[in-house]
């Protein structure tokens, strides 16, 4: 074993590895539309170590339904506690913001809603239309939470049509045995009940493209 003075050689790590600070005119302009249009991100409130990178390419993950979580999950730096009221005025305030950064795809997140009786799809459906209405071509991923597993509130969600439906709730139990991820929901991957609400895939929308699952 070397001794503290020894040189020792240290194995350099790539550059791709490290994380530099992007504090461009992009950054700063994406930061104000995030606070002007009184937005939450995932970017910030999951303190996500690649924000600058990514509000320097004037892009960012809209989280809404509010900052603050119903769930503790361990991994996640998102606050816990008792959320507010959904604010009606969110979805117009997302599709405007998407429309002044000129996104050209729209990733749409939310916190857990346990306190909501629809898990917040009241509000995760406007989002999407409203984001459709202003950002006609536009494609939108929508990431859900697991609407504590209710056919219903996830009806509300695919009838709204976002190009992509993702979720947190494929991970079988054998790879999670102590509950870390609290998922409420009893689906196993591949469940017909869940392909069944996710529509098929080239199903025509209304405005004549085709929307796909994933």
């Amino acid at each position: 074993m070397p001794k503290f003075y020894d040189k020792v050689d240290v194995l350099k790590k790539p550059g791709w590895l490290k994380i530099r600070l992007h504090r461009t005119p992009e950054y700063a302009e994406v930061q104000q539309i995030v606070d002007k249009h009184a937005l939450h991100t995932i970017c910030s409130s999951g303190r996500c170590p690649n924000q600058a990178e990514c509000w320097s390419r004037r892009t960012a993950t809209f989280m809404i339904l509010g900052d603050i979580c119903t769930r503790g999950c361990r991994f996640c730096a998102t606050k816990t506690g008792h959320p507010l009221a959904p604010d009606a005025e969110e979805p117009r305030r997302v599709a405007e913001s998407v429309a002044l950064m000129k996104l050209r795809y729209v990733v749409v997140t939310s916190v857990t809603r346990d306190d909501l009786p629809d898990g917040g799809a009241a509000t995760l459906g406007p989002t999407v239309r409203a984001i459709r209405t202003q950002n006609p071509d536009a494609v939108i991923e929508l990431l859900i939470p697991d609407l504590d597993a209710q056919p219903a509130p996830l009806d509300v969600v695919v009838a709204s049509k976002p190009d992509i439906i993702g979720h947190n709730i494929e991970n079988r139990r054998a790879a999670d045995p102590r509950g870390t991820l609290q998922s409420q929901v009893p689906y196993e991957p591949g469940d017909p009940a869940l392909s069944e609400r996710a529509g098929r895939r080239n199903e025509k929308r209304t405005d004549g493209r085709t929307w796909r699952e994933r």
